[in-house]
C-alpha cells in the first residue's frame, strides 16, 4: 500500500509501516493546493487535525482507499462524501483520551489556583502570596459537555480524584453509571456547574454553542475550560464574559483559528491558554502510532 503521511505521526509508526512492507512517504505542512496534486499516487492518507481532508482532495485522490485520522475527532474529513466514494475513513479515538481528559483537569486546576499568573508573578522577581488565594476541586460541581470517551474519563478523574458531583449533557447518552454522572439539560448544568468542561465535536449544531446567552447563566466563580475542538465557544462573547464578571475564569486549549490571532483575550489574567496540546504527550503518541498501524494491518 502507499501511504502518504501528511501530518507528524511518532517515528516508530512510519518505521513499523515500512517494515510491513508498505511503501511510507511522509511529506507534512503540504498546501491544499499542493496536497491536491500529489494525493493521486496514494492509497491511504494519515493525518492529524492540521490536513483537511475534503471534497476535492478526495476527488482528486484517484487511488485512495483509507482515509486515517490520529485522533478522535473526524470534523476535518468530509467523511460522507469519502464513503460515497467507498473510501473508508477511520480514527484512534481511544488512544488519547487520558490525555486529554488530564488536560482539562489540569486547565481547571492551574485556573483555580492561579497557576500561570503566581508563576509569571515569581519570575518577575515579586512575592504575591495573599494575591493567589485559590479554590479547591473539591466536592465541587463538575459539568460535562459532551460524554464520549474523554467526557467520560474527566469525569472519572473529577469523580474519584477530587470528589466531585459530575453533571453530564449530551442529547445521546442516557445514563452514565461509572462513574456516576446525574443527566441533566443544559441549561441546568450551566446554572449549577462550578466547572465546565467541553468535550464534542464541531458542527453546525454545537457552533458558538456557548456564547453570551449561555454565559449569563453559569455561576459568576464558575470556570470554562475546552479542550474539545475551536468554534464550540464564541470567543467574542467570551472576552466580554471574562471582562464583565460573567464567570471567574476560562481555559482553552482550540481556537475558532489556529493558531489564534493574538488579542485582548490573550491580554486577561484570568485566561488560559495551550496551543491545542491535548494529545500531544508521549504516551499518547505512541497509543496513535499503535491504533494506526493496527488499523492498516488490519484493512483488506
Amino acid at each position: 500500500m502507499r501511504i502518504l503521511v501528511s501530518d507528524k505521526i511518532s517515528e516508530s509508526a512510519v518505521n513499523k509501516l515500512k517494515n510491513l512492507g508498505h511503501d511510507v512517504t511522509v511529506k507534512t505542512g503540504l498546501p491544499p493546493e499542493e496536497l491536491e496534486k500529489v494525493i493521486v499516487d496514494f492509497d491511504c492518507i494519515i493525518v492529524r487535525s492540521a490536513t483537511k481532508v475534503r471534497k476535492n482532495i478526495i476527488d482528486a485522490g484517484k487511488n485512495l482507499k483509507l482515509i486515517i485520522r490520529g485522533g478522535v475527532g473526524v470534523d476535518n474529513i468530509d467523511v460522507e462524501y469519502a464513503k460515497s466514494k467507498n473510501i473508508e475513513v477511520r480514527n484512534t479515538p481511544a488512544a488519547s483520551s487520558e490525555s486529554v481528559a488530564e488536560l482539562a483537569i489540569g486547565h481547571m486546576l492551574s485556573l483555580s489556583r492561579s497557576l500561570t499568573v503566581a508563576d509569571k508573578s515569581m519570575k518577575e522577581g515579586k512575592w504575591e502570596k495573599k494575591k493567589f488565594q485559590g479554590n479547591e476541586l473539591y466536592k465541587k460541581t463538575l459539568g460535562i459537555i459532551g460524554l464520549g470517551r474523554i467526557g467520560r474519563e474527566t469525569a472519572r478523574i473529577g469523580f474519584y480524584g477530587f470528589d466531585m458531583n459530575v453533571l453530564g449533557y449530551d442529547p445521546y447518552v442516557k445514563e452514565v453509571s461509572k462513574p456516576p454522572v446525574k443527566i441533566v439539560d443544559l441549561d441546568t448544568l450551566l446554572k449549577e456547574s462550578d466547572y465546565i468542561s467541553l468535550h464534542l465535536p464541531l458542527t453546525e449544531e454545537t457552533k458558538n454553542m456557548i456564547s453570551t446567552e449561555q454565559f449569563k447563566k453559569m455561576k459568576k466563580n464558575s470556570f470554562l475550560v475546552s479542550c474539545a475542538r475551536g468554534g464550540i465557544v464564541d470567543e467574542n462573547a467570551l472576552l466580554d464574559a471574562l471582562k464583565n464578571g460573567l464567570i471567574r475564569g476560562a481555559a482553552l486549549d482550540v481556537f475558532q483559528t489556529e493558531p489564534p490571532v493574538a488579542g485582548e483575550l490573550f491580554t486577561l489574567e484570568n485566561f488560559v491558554a495551550t496551543p491545542h496540546i491535548g494529545a500531544q504527550t508521549f504516551e499518547a503518541q505512541e497509543r496513535i502510532a499503535e491504533e494506526i498501524v493496527s488499523i492498516i494491518s488490519e484493512y483488506k
